[in-house]
């Protein structure tokens, strides 16, 4: 700035800022208002520099302005300036202020709400107090606030009263903790003004500070006590509906939605009577829609509030029917368009209102928060009558609700398909197209929500009535539908059931692929994509008759209009390309990438799908074609690149803010609100971003040390995108690309082709990739994509190894102490759940789903310390020793199968890795392990008996003490009489190979007399491949060395000896290794050679005829 323009601008600043008169700053804050950007634009200038340079003149100028300007308007932004002044602003001015000017402040804007008789303005200036104090209360910078606002809710002023209540309402997530000790004040302030019957704003307004209060109070006992207001909350809502002020009931409506979902249990002693108000309200189709619809909310909020009130609304199933009821003839307000019929574009909607999509919305949401046992009974009183009926809206109602509540209702409505299968194909021959099209939808989200179940029983008769759907040449979006529920159907389908069905299929979507309507090809296109996937192989037989009709497709389609077709047949031909294979594929394949590249140096228009399409289908030829891929690297990388660094379009307002500008009805653009921001993304961008991150995972996985020339720009892009929590599958993608980055990488330089870089680059990789990812675990907030980082983490320990330093060890552990511990708090609050008077079966499922997430992340702990473990061996005990505190817990009697057994497994692999280092803690893990051989989880069970046999392996003179008792839980675990069951046997294999490792290396301590030949007696082993090796082998060996035991008196037990060897070496090498099968082999011929005849005979005449046969082969082979 010269030093002309900078005099020019203190002399206005002057002005505006100088003399006692507010007239020159009213002007600046209307220039500011101004819809010229010139003249707004000078005034911006002009304000930054009295916010940078005069911040307390500023502010004291504002407060003037606010208590003298008669200009409505001015006083209104004044408000607002102010309060980003000292509240919004990156840098708050506040602090920047003099004592003497904050108190001031303060006590001027105390009486401008005082005084203030505009109600805009009133309102804007209660904002300011709010958030100044949001601020500075906690350090007790103004503790005349709260009698102040004592001191308006109980004046004689309307106005004031109701500004009070809205100070009280904002302030109370901050001075929530310090009202305790009034109340009894609060309840009767409140209490008077929701019976209010001169202003319905005042009421509003005590509704609002009540449920903002209540939102605060920590013990159920404060929140009792307000509990009798909730009959003057309601009162609030039904007189502004009886006095037609539905806009007041509306944001009545939005507080009892919030209550619903923050604290549901407030509503639980008044249930019925809210729930009653609520349902007649959405019955009564005189309100205004989004009156309706806001009472919907409610109620599905209510029911979705598991997590606080668990089984609450099943309590009312009345209520639970009436809704439902009310939801199906939402869906009745549907209109048989003309241009849904023609079918000229992709509008399915087209006749649907905001009743019909409210309707089917939240059916949907009704049956996932209750659960089949409860909406099930209640969708089978309704749906018979509403299949039957002749108005067709009635038929389309039932088959859209069927297809809305079955993923809610998945596991009772399994239990018995046959209706529903019944009334659904029943359908597919309705005289009305759009019933006919909503019987398919149907059959299309069932083959989603109830597969394979669906595919396994009824797919001699879906397929066929999809087919002949696909000939409604009259109704070409019933074609299109029919096409695309065949991908529905053969995502959850095997080869096997697809098999006799592929040839009527192909032909018909052939057919459909000569279609004059865009639509049907385009569904012919995604359905033949997803046989093929589905088929695999078996499609090989097809591919010269279909390939050609892609690739014409994919040359020919190439104006606006058909982006998405051609996009489709890039879809296609990929999946069919890794279905048939590459010999097959090869030659078609390099046309199609010719065509690709071509199209990728062209320009394309932001919206077009091809992107997307071609990222994917370049990733698919990749898989298919493997190292012959290389080549198109170059090609393919720039655009992925960039696709992945795109920044996501974000839009963060004020959450009240009166800028009504930044509202859109785009529907690519989602908004959620976090705090008092508004935050709108535009998903088509983060879907892209995801596309292209899954893809470089993708690369990476199936290029291993071909794709090492990328690593360098790849990481720096995903490493970051492990804490991009925007999109969830962005950060999945980058915590899947963390271990293929690296394995790249370390193959590369293994096998010398990493241009001259040594293990130094595999370690300096490591170092940037694994801290990174031990962080992003570290704040990440789903227990899905925890147990994924985990997984990644411990794939990435088994590549980097000893690479790993002491510090990105102790910062792994310090990271499961802190995941056992979150993990445990969640299962605890759960279990806190189990404890309310509403909980129920239904209720105990659900939660049980839950655990189950939450099991998987000590699984992925457990994994990781084990191959720690395995890793670093004694080097790790010093870190076990800090986690035994974390990990002894898991091993309580309260605690789940799963986290018994991952503890178990633990200290196996601490016992196995670190062998006589690790019998110090053999005194802590023994009795768990002995104990839980009883357990009645054969998971644990196995864990349990394997540790016995490593710790008699591995523990000489410190495992003798409890030689005994091992051997009686082993012989329970063994001789139990389901021993031998399917969900058992992998426990009792385990078992008798801990009772061979007894036998073995604990000898002195036992009756070996009667102990061997009881290990004798179980083998072989059949179904643990791992333990079967081990054992058969130990066999191999004390019959190598005579072992008198193992013979018994007489070589008594020879024969059994000899049967075993038998079944071993005749399964296909399934139970024995190639050296102790070699050594079995010459132990039978030694025996042939050495045993007197007698002897031999006897031995080989116990054996059945067809071991005998058996024998014979194998003794025949080795001496040809």
């Amino acid at each position: 700035m010269d030093m002309a323009t900078e005099q020019m601008l203190n002399a206005q600043v002057a002005a505006v800022l100088g003399g006692d008169s507010v007239a020159p700053l009213e002007a600046l804050v209307a220039q500011l208002m101004s819809s010229g950007n010139e003249q707004r634009g000078q005034a911006e200038q002009i304000f930054n520099h009295c916010k940078a340079n005069h911040a307390e003149a500023l502010v004291l100028k504002l407060v003037r302005t606010l208590q003298v300007s008669q200009q409505v308007e001015v006083k209104a932004m004044s408000a607002i300036l102010l309060r980003k002044l000292m509240t919004k602003d990156d840098v708050s001015l506040w602090k920047k202020l003099s004592p003497a000017t904050q108190v001031g402040v303060k006590s001027q804007l105390l009486l401008c709400v005082q005084h203030e008789e505009g109600k805009s303005i009133l309102k804007k200036l209660c904002d300011t107090v709010t958030e100044l104090a949001a601020d500075i209360l906690e350090d007790g910078q103004w503790p005349e606030l709260l009698p102040f606002m004592f001191q308006c809710v109980s004046s004689d002023s309307m106005k004031l009263r109701e500004s009070a209540l809205t100070m009280f309402a904002q302030l109370a997530p901050y001075i929530g903790p310090q009202l305790r000790s009034h109340l009894p004040t609060l309840h009767a302030v409140f209490q008077q003004c929701l019976s209010s019957t001169t202003s319905s704003d005042l009421r509003l307004a005590a509704l609002r500070a009540t449920t903002h209060f209540v939102a605060t109070l920590e013990s159920a006992q404060d929140r009792a006590c307000f509990q009798d207001l909730l009959p003057g909350m309601l009162q609030t809502l039904s007189l502004a509906l009886n006095n037609r002020e539905e806009a007041t009931a509306q944001e009545a409506l939005e507080m009892f939605i919030a209550v619903a979902g923050t604290e549901p249990r407030f509503l639980r002693r008044q249930l019925a009577e809210v729930v009653g108000n609520m349902l007649q309200i959405v019955e009564a189709e005189e309100l205004d829609e989004g009156t309706r619809h806001l009472a919907v909310e409610f109620l599905i909020t209510l029911a979705e509030a598991r997590e606080r009130a668990p089984g609450m609304m099943r309590k009312l199933p009345h209520f639970i029917g009436r809704l439902f009821g009310t939801l199906m003839k939402m869906l009745l307000d549907i209109e048989d368009e003309p241009s849904w019929h023609a079918a000229d574009n992709e509008d399915e909607d087209a006749g649907e209102s905001s009743n019909y999509e409210v309707g089917q919305e939240c059916l949907d949401r009704l049956a996932i928060a209750l659960g089949g046992n409860t909406v099930l009974p209640v969708a089978s009183q309704l749906l018979p009558t509403f299949i039957a009926d002749p108005d067709w809206k009635k038929r389309h109602a039932a088959l859209i609700t069927l297809a809305q509540i079955a993923e809610g209702c998945s596991k009772v409505m399994t239990k018995n398909l046959g209706p529903v299968v019944d009334m659904v194909l029943n359908s597919f021959r309705d005289p009305h197209p759009r019933v006919r099209w909503a019987a398919i939808n149907t059959i299309g989200q069932l083959s989603t929500d109830l597969g394979p179940v669906l595919q396994q029983e009824y797919h001699q008769r879906v397929l066929p009535a999809l087919v002949g759907a696909m000939d409604d040449f009259q109704n070409p979006r019933v074609q299109a539908h029919a096409a695309a529920a065949i991908l529905n159907f053969s995502e959850s389908c095997t080869p096997e059931i697809l098999t006799p069905y592929l040839d009527g299929v192909i032909t018909k979507l052939l057919v459909l692929l000569q279609n004059g309507k865009r639509m049907v090809q385009e569904g012919a296109l995604t359905a033949l994509a997803s046989v093929a996937d589905s088929a695999q192989a078996l499609f090989q037989k097809y591919y010269d008759t279909v390939m050609p009709y892609l690739k014409t497709i994919l040359i020919n389609a190439n104006d606006k209009a058909n982006r998405m077709l051609r996009a489709k047949s890039m879809e296609c031909i990929s999946l069919v390309g890794m279905a048939v294979g590459k010999e097959k594929f090869r030659d078609d394949a390099k046309q199609v990438m010719e065509v690709l590249m071509n199209l990728q140096g062209s320009q394309m228009e932001d919206d077009d799908p091809t992107i997307s399409y071609m990222l994917q289908a370049w990733a698919r030829l990749c898989k298919c074609l493997g190292q012959e891929f290389l080549p198109y690297m170059s090609v393919v990388m720039p655009p992925l690149l960039r696709s992945a660094l795109l920044k996501p379009d974000v839009t963060i307002t004020d959450a009240d803010s009166d800028d009504e500008g930044n509202d859109t009805d785009d529907e690519s653009v989602e908004t959620i609100t976090v705090g008092d921001k508004k935050i709108g993304i535009r998903t088509s961008i983060l879907e892209e971003k995801a596309t292209a991150c899954n893809m470089l995972c993708c690369y990476a996985d199936e290029l291993k040390e071909g794709f090492y020339p990328w690593i360098d720009q790849v990481a720096p892009i995903l490493v970051p995108l492990l804490k991009f929590y925007f999109h969830e599958e962005v950060r999945k993608a980058a915590v899947s690309a963390m271990p293929e980055l690296l394995r790249s990488g370390k193959l590369a330089v293994e096998k010398g082709q990493a241009q001259g870089r040594n293990e130094l680059y595999v370690k300096q990789l490591t170092d940037y990739v694994v801290p990174a990812l031990v962080e992003a675990l570290h704040k990440e907030p789903e227990t899905e994509i925890c147990a994924s980082m985990l997984d990644a983490l411990n794939e990435c320990i088994q590549i980097a190894g000893p690479l790993l330093d002491s510090g990105q060890i102790k910062a792994m552990v310090e990271e499961f102490k802190q995941v056992i511990t979150a993990s445990g708090s969640r299962k605890k609050e759960r279990a806190e759940r189990t404890k309310t008077e509403d909980f129920d079966a239904e209720e105990g499922e659900l939660l049980e789903e839950e655990n189950e997430q939450e099991e998987e992340v000590f699984d992925q702990v457990g994994e990781c310390l084990g191959t720690l473990t395995k890793t670093f061996k004694n080097l790790f005990l010093p870190y076990f020793e800090e986690l035994i505190v974390y990990i002894t817990p898991m091993l309580g009697k309260d605690r789940s199968p799963e986290e018994k057994r991952v503890a178990i497994c633990i200290f196996d692999d601490v016992a196995e890795q670190c062998r006589e280092a690790a019998i110090k803690y053999y005194d802590t893990f023994l009795p768990f392990l002995l104990d839980a051989c009883t357990d009645a989880n054969p998971d644990v069970r196995q864990a349990s008996v394997y540790g016995i046999g490593v710790c008699a392996e591995y523990g000489g003179a410190s495992f003798k003490p409890v030689v005994g008792e091992a051997l009686k839980r082993l012989n329970a675990v063994i001789s139990q009489p389901t021993s031998g069951a399917a969900e058992n046997i992998m426990a009792t294999d385990n078992a008798v190979s801990a009772l061979g490792k007894i036998c073995q290396f604990q000898r002195d301590r036992i009756d070996a007399t009667q102990v061997v030949p009881a290990w004798l007696s179980c083998l072989p082993l059949r179904n643990d491949l791992v333990e079967s090796k081990i054992v058969h082998e130990q066999l191999c060996a004390m019959v190598e060395r005579s072992d008198v035991h193992l013979l018994g008196p007489n070589n008594q037990y020879l024969p059994k000896i000899v049967a075993v060897f038998v079944e071993v070496l005749t399964a296909g090498g399934a139970l024995v290794t190639e050296g102790t099968a070699g050594r079995m082999v010459n132990l039978l011929r030694h025996l042939q050679q050495t045993l007197p005849p007698d002897a031999l005979a006897s031995t080989w005449s116990s054996l059945q005829p067809q071991q005998q046969g058996a024998l014979q082969t194998i003794l025949s082979q080795t001496t040809r």
